[in-house]
C-alpha cells in the first residue's frame, strides 16, 4: 500500500543528484538532499509523538526546511496545517484549539506566546535561519523513513479560510486533491523538469504551497527559492529561470520598474496570476513591455485551481479561462440552485477530484456549501462567455443590492479603472435607510493625477445606468489587501459605513 502523495511527489525523484533549490548565499539542495531532509524531520516528528492523522500546525518563516516539513508530514501520515505568520496570539489560539494538532512548530521568537496557547501539542521551533529544536541534531537522525501508508481519501491538509465573514473554516484536502490538481496543471502548463521556478510566494497559503511546491517536486523543477518578494532578486532569477508564479501585486511592482524588458524576461516561458483579480491594464502594460501574455487562473482553499487559461491558445484579459481538466463548473441562481442561461451572472458551482471534502469539525457548514451531486457552492459570482471562458465578477456577499437592483462592484470598477489618473478601485455597499444598500467607490489616484469626485461620477454616469452609480467617492492612497493580495472590502465597509 502506497502514501499517495509523497510517493508521487516524492518518489521518483529521491535519489536524483539534480539540483531542487537554489538560494542565495546558501549552496544547492539536490532532490536526493531534500529527500533526506525530509525523511530525517519525518522520523522526528514520530519521535515527538505524531500518528497517522495527527494535525502539524506550522506557524515560521519561510525555509526550505519548512517545505521539508510539508513532505515529512505527507510520510508521517500527519495533517498539515500551515498559518499566516501575521496571526496574532488569540487567533492562532482559535485555530489549535478547533485542529486540536500533534505537534506546533513556530519561530523561536513566539515559542514563549505560543506555549501558552499550545494545549496538548508539543511546540518544537523552526527560525527564518532554518534551525530552532525542530532542526537540532537532526544530521544524527535516520535518513530514511518508511512512508505510512495512505489512500486517496486521506487528509494531506488542512487550511483555513481567510475568515472575512464569521470565524475561519478549516477546509480539508484530500490526497487525492492535491495530486489530481497537480497532474492536471503540470500538464496543462507543459511544466516539466526543464524548468527553472522563482519562488517568491509565501508557503501557508495554497498557492506557494500546492500550486507551486506540488507541480515543481511532481515534474522535477528546479526552484529559484526566495524568502519574500524583492525587485532585486526577482530581476536576478529571471536571467536563469523560465516560470514566475505571482500575486497581481508582483505584476504591478515589476512593472514599476525601467529593468522591466523584453530581453531581461527573455529566458522566461511562463507567468503565471492568481489569488485575487489581475487588471485588465497590468495584462496588456505586461504583454506590452515583455511580449509576454501572463496566464490567470481561478482557484480558491477548498478547491485549489478550477479554471485557467490556456497555455497555448488566447490567454483573454479579464477572464480566469477554462475549467482545468476532469473540473466540471456550472452557473446557478442563488436562491434557486438551477443553472442560468448563457451569459447571465450566476453561482459557481465546482465538482470534479481537486474539492475538498468538508470543513474540520463543521458539519452544518459542509452540508450547506458542499451539494449532494458533489457541487461546490463557491460563493464567488461569474459569467460564462459563448467559447466557455469564465470571469469573476465578485463575490456573492459583495452583491449589492439597492432600491431593488443588483449591482456587481467589477462592472463599476471597471470603469473606474479606466479612467485616466485611476490607479485601482474598489466598489461596495454600505447600509441606507432608503435603498438597504448605497454603493460606495474607493479610489486610489496615480500620484501626480489630480482626480476630484466630480470627475469621477462623470466618467461612470457616460458608461452605466443610474442605478449603478456610487453614491460617494472616496480618494484614499491605497486600498486594504490580505498577504495574498485580496482587497480586503470588508474592512472598507465598516470604515465608511
Amino acid at each position: 500500500m502506497s502514501n499517495h502523495l509523497y510517493d508521487a511527489l516524492m518518489a521518483p525523484q529521491a535519489s536524483s543528484e539534480r539540483c531542487f533549490v537554489r538560494q542565495s548565499g546558501k549552496p544547492d539542495l539536490s532532490f536526493r538532499e531534500f529527500a533526506t531532509l525530509a525523511s530525517r524531520l519525518a522520523n522526528r516528528l514520530v519521535e515527538a509523538g505524531l500518528l497517522p492523522g495527527d494535525r502539524v500546525v506550522v506557524q515560521a518563516p519561510k525555509t526550505v526546511e519548512m517545505v521539508a516539513l510539508y513532505i515529512a508530514t505527507l510520510q508521517a501520515g500527519g495533517v498539515f496545517l500551515p498559518l499566516n505568520t501575521a496571526y496574532k496570539r488569540d487567533e492562532l489560539a482559535y485555530f489549535i484549539a478547533d485542529a486540536t494538532p500533534r505537534i506546533v512548530v513556530c519561530d523561536g521568537a513566539r515559542e514563549i506566546e505560543v506555549r501558552a496557547v499550545a494545549g496538548d501539542g508539543h511546540v518544537l521551533t523552526l527560525n527564518s535561519d532554518g534551525k530552532g529544536t525542530l532542526t537540532d541534531g537532526i544530521e544524527g537522525m535516520p535518513g530514511h523513513f518508511d512512508p505510512v501508508p495512505r489512500t486517496k481519501n486521506d487528509l494531506a491538509a488542512l487550511l483555513y479560510t481567510s475568515g472575512t465573514t464569521g470565524r475561519s473554516k478549516g477546509a480539508m484536502l484530500t490526497h487525492g486533491n492535491l495530486l489530481s490538481n497537480a497532474r492536471a496543471l503540470c500538464d496543462l502548463w507543459q511544466i516539466t523538469s526543464s524548468d527553472t521556478l522563482i519562488h517568491a510566494l509565501p508557503i501557508f497559503h495554497t498557492h506557494g504551497l500546492f500550486v507551486a511546491l506540488n507541480t515543481s517536486l511532481l515534474a522535477g523543477v528546479r526552484l529559484d527559492f526566495q524568502t519574500g518578494f524583492d525587485l532585486n532578486a526577482i530581476f536576478e532569477a529571471m536571467s536563469q529561470s523560465t516560470m514566475l508564479m505571482g500575486v497581481p501585486t508582483f505584476y504591478t511592482r515589476l512593472l514599476g520598474d525601467a529593468r522591466l524588458t523584453k530581453e531581461a524576461t527573455q529566458k522566461m516561458r511562463l507567468f503565471v496570476s492568481g489569488s485575487a483579480p489581475l487588471l485588465a491594464e497590468t495584462h496588456e502594460a505586461f504583454t506590452a513591455r515583455t511580449g509576454h501574455r501572463i496566464l490567470e487562473r481561478y482557484g480558491m482553499t477548498e478547491t485549489n485551481m478550477i479554471t485557467s487559461n490556456p497555455f497555448d491558445g488566447e490567454r483573454r484579459a479579464g477572464t480566469v479561462g477554462r475549467p482545468i481538466a476532469d473540473i466540471e463548473v456550472r452557473l446557478t441562481d442563488a436562491e434557486t440552485g438551477k443553472d442560468v442561461s448563457q451569459g447571465e451572472v450566476g453561482m459557481i458551482e465546482v465538482r470534479g477530484p481537486n474539492v475538498f471534502a468538508g470543513y474540520w469539525n463543521m458539519p452544518e457548514k459542509t452540508a450547506a456549501e458542499l451539494r449532494d451531486s458533489g457541487f461546490f457552492i463557491t460563493g464567488d459570482l461569474g459569467s460564462l462567455s459563448a467559447d466557455g471562458y469564465l470571469s469573476i465578477v465578485g463575490r456573492s456577499k459583495d452583491l449589492i443590492i439597492t432600491g431593488g437592483y443588483n449591482v456587481y462592484p467589477k462592472e463599476v470598477e471597471d470603469v473606474l479603472n479606466d479612467i485616466e489618473g485611476v490607479v485601482e478601485s474598489a466598489v461596495f455597499g454600505v447600509p441606507d435607510a432608503d435603498f438597504g444598500e448605497a454603493i460606495i467607490a474607493a479610489v486610489v489616484p496615480k500620484a501626480d493625477a489630480a482626480l476630484d469626485p466630480k470627475a469621477l461620477a462623470l466618467g461612470v454616469e457616460e458608461k452605466l445606468a443610474r442605478f449603478k452609480h456610487p453614491r460617494r467617492y472616496e480618494l484614499i492612497e491605497a486600498l486594504p489587501r490580505n498577504t495574498m493580495g485580496k482587497v480586503q472590502k470588508n474592512l472598507l465597509r465598516e470604515t465608511y459605513r
